[in-house]
């Protein structure tokens, strides 16, 4: 039985999933839940429909405004939009452009990474493939994924797939991500998370893009397949998604695909960087167009029938909507509580209805927002070719506020871009390491710190010093070289990169004393969980 947990303190690193959980306590309320969603005691019915055809049409009504004004706010490039209502596609429309300085435009079949609203999209593809019973949500993986294992063995044994879509394994917050980020596949990845610290199991929330991947590829594994014509073959194929696809190769050959974006230091839209998310694909790595989505969310509203065909059996559907832990406990007495299902951000709102919404973000330059309020048949999806700065968030909240109460409630794309702000400088070094300490003391020669340092967890570092005096730090299977620049004694700092950079960060190198070799070095970014430090055999 899972019981409400205890959210632990997250690591905001840019790509910012925890706007998800900020947006969700913004739209949610208690509900009181005792077990797991597969227990008998479901949420109550729904309430009946509330919202009028002119109410929903006075929102939409309202939309290209909104999206241009946050537009031209942000200065984010390009923009894509869909609403559906009872079944139908009643808007969709691209702005901007595709990539800054060029003159495509944006439009309803171009082609973005969708970040997390890869979760809910994955999760409908898992609830088509666990009908034929070769494997369950409530099944465990283990079997499914060799050499796989989690710190605690029991826990091993016994976590199943509905756990790890729902972030409730124990593994740590964003387990594995900084070994994609050194470039590590998927393989390496999903057989390390075994050295991770374990918190409560099933007792605890901790948002774990690996702990979802593990679940997919053990579910494509089940149905001896991998798990990107697992997709296509069982979501992507029989709803019509032409465009959409969970291999980044895809997406970056396609001739209508919108580049991602960042701002630069003179605060103006580039496109600097490319991010392959094949190593997280079911977490991270779809790619899909607004008319694609808008397709999905007609599915999802339709307790998954697209045309009178069923494309995703209903039961295995339905359980992804439901509560499975706590995720974002009330602040306040008289606060909402959040919850995460399998895939889904779930709420209920003051008028009793099921909220549904995933937010998605790459900081290295993508922004997407998914909301659905099933009880009124109403979605809407947006998509974003920038960095998270609130935009693609506050689209979406300010339609449902618009369609419920005639206008927005509060200036919901200034409270999202402080979120994202607050997020990204909160994952910093408390230590400004542009600035040595007055009495800093020398740094010792430089075979003091040279050498390999061994780690089960990221492999193995080398430090180097160049010709010039320069120190570098090497890892990684490629590897990926840092350099070191001397901060105090024996510490050093380094510019920390990919989707979880958060500037510098420290490097002490330990043991060094009278001559001796240091015998280990504590890469600050790494050691969160406690695994970041290396020792010279």
């Amino acid at each position: 039985m899972v019981t409400m947990g205890v959210r632990r303190q997250t690591r905001p690193h840019g790509r910012t999933p925890l706007i998800a959980a900020a947006v969700a306590s913004l739209l949610s309320v208690s509900y009181a839940s005792s077990g797991s969603a597969a227990a008998a005691d479901a949420p109550p019915p729904q309430p009946p429909p509330q919202l009028t055809q002119a109410k929903v049409d006075g929102a939409i009504d309202t939309l290209d405004r909104v999206i241009q004004d946050g537009m031209k706010k942000t200065g984010v490039p390009g923009v894509a939009v869909a609403v559906v209502h009872k079944d139908k596609v009643v808007y969709l429309k691209g702005f901007g452009e595709r990539q800054v300085g060029k003159s495509a435009a944006v439009g309803p079949d171009t082609v973005f990474e969708v970040a997390s609203l890869s979760k809910p999209l994955a999760s409908t593809v898992v609830a088509g493939a666990v009908d034929d019973e070769s494997i369950g949500w409530d099944d465990p993986v283990a079997g499914q994924l060799p050499r796989f294992a989690l710190k605690d063995p029991w826990v091993t044994e016994h976590v199943t797939v509905a756990d790890l879509f729902s972030h409730r394994s124990g593994l740590p917050d964003h387990s594995g991500d900084l070994l994609e980020d050194l470039g590590f596949d998927r393989t390496y990845i999903l057989e390390h998370l075994k050295y991770e610290p374990l918190s409560p199991f099933r007792a605890s929330y901790a948002y774990t893009n690996f702990g979802v991947t593990a679940a997919g590829q053990a579910v494509a594994n089940a149905n001896d397949t991998t798990w990107e014509k697992l997709a296509e073959d069982t979501l992507y194929d029989p709803a019509g998604m032409n465009s959409s696809s969970s291999r980044f190769s895809d997406y970056d050959k396609a001739k209508n695909k919108a580049v991602i974006h960042v701002k630069g230091s003179d605060g103006a839209w580039e496109a600097k960087y490319v991010r392959d998310a094949d190593a997280q694909s079911p977490a991270g790595g779809a790619s899909s167009t607004a008319r694609d989505m808008a397709t999905w969310m007609r599915l999802q509203l339709a307790n998954g029938k697209l045309g009178g065909e069923q494309i995703i059996p209903a039961d295995p559907l339905e359980r992804t909507h439901l509560p499975e832990i706590v995720s974002n406990p009330p602040q306040a007495p008289a606060g909402r509580t959040g919850f995460y299902g399998l895939g889904w951000n779930v709420s209920y709102d003051d008028q009793g209805r099921l909220r549904l919404g995933h937010s998605g973000a790459f900081a290295l330059g993508t922004n997407t927002n998914v909301s659905l309020l099933p009880g009124e048949q109403l979605g809407i999806v947006v998509l974003t070719n920038g960095a998270p700065v609130g935009l693609a968030d506050s689209v979406a909240l300010d339609f449902f506020d618009t369609a419920q109460y005639g206008r927005p409630t509060t200036d919901w794309l200034t409270l999202a871009a402080q979120q994202y702000q607050h997020l990204e400088e909160a994952g910093r070094s408390p230590t400004d390491y542009t600035k040595p300490p007055a009495d800093a003391a020398d740094a010792q020669p430089d075979d003091t710190y040279t050498g390999t340092y061994d780690n089960d967890f990221y492999g193995p570092l080398t430090v180097t010093a160049g010709q010039n005096g320069e120190l570098t730090m090497s890892l990684g299977p490629e590897p990926m070289t840092f350099r070191l620049t001397h901060f105090d004694g024996d510490t050093f700092s380094f510019e920390t990169a990919g989707e979880n950079a958060t500037g510098l960060s420290g490097v002490t190198f330990k043991g060094a004393s009278n001559g001796a070799k240091a015998g280990k070095v504590t890469v600050e970014a790494f050691d969160e969980s406690g695994l970041g430090t290396f020792t010279r055999p």
